[in-house]
Order: C-alpha cells, then structure tokens, then sequence
C-alpha cells in the first residue's frame, strides 16, 4: 500500500473533512477538498481549521513518503484570502529539508483559479518506526 492509499484510508478526520491525496512522490505532494457548506465559519467563508486540516494531509503524505512515521512537531499558517462554498482547493506542499530527523515542508493552498489562498510551513520529526508495522490489521 502507497502512503497516498495508506492516508486517504486511514486518517479519518482528514478524509470526514473531504481531503484527499491525489498524487505524491518524494519531492511533492498535493491533497484537494472542494469547499462545501459544512466548512464555512461564522463569517460564511472555509473555516481555518478546514484549510489547516487540507495542507496537514499534504504534509503528512510528503513527510511519511520515505515509508518512516513521521509526526508534525511544528507548523504555521497564513491567511492571505478567503476560500468560499464551491470553491476547488489544492494544497501542494513541497520540501525545503529532507533531513533524516527532522524534515520541513512549505505548503500552498490554491482555489481553482490559482489564488493563493493560505500559506504553511511544517517540520516533522521522524520516527524509528517503518510505517508498515503501524497499518491497521482488517
């Protein structure tokens, strides 16, 4: 199994916030969500948390593609304009430092017209754990 397949059947949370990987390899990664009426704030725009949970699968999928558990130990983000119902987002995270520990990772989320939307960085720490021994057993 892929870390794409591994993540978009085992992170729960991810896949119930409509994230999806839709392709990685070792130098990139991107997840997508559309935007639908159960992502929206108070304010009727995509909620940060959904924005946040979009680029965190990108990161994860980018970190444990070496086939190593990796954790976020570190992540920032910046919102630079409003994601709206209906709106298609792409959240392509790229290495900046593939360190053996310690990897870091820069992630920009997209609409559909290449808005940029949010802005985020993300260090991992990189257990001794093979990912394969943690895949749950059906």
């Amino acid at each position: 199994m892929n870390i794409a397949d591994l993540l978009n059947q085992n992170d729960r949370f991810a896949a119930n916030a409509g994230c999806r990987i839709t392709e990685v390899d070792e130098h990139h990664a991107i997840a997508e969500m559309t935007v639908t009426k159960d992502h929206l704030n108070g304010g009727n725009v995509c909620q940060g948390g959904a924005l946040f949970t979009l680029a965190d699968l990108a990161i994860a999928a980018l970190m444990n593609c070496h086939g190593q558990l990796t954790f976020g130990i570190n992540n920032s983000i910046m919102f630079v304009a409003s994601a709206k119902e209906g709106d298609r987002l792409k959240a392509e995270a790229v290495s900046i430092a593939d360190h053996h520990k310690i990897p870091a990772v820069e992630v920009k989320v997209t609409n559909q017209n290449g808005t940029l939307i949010c802005h985020v960085t993300g260090m991992g720490y990189r257990k001794a754990v093979d990912i394969p021994q943690i895949i749950p057993q059906h």
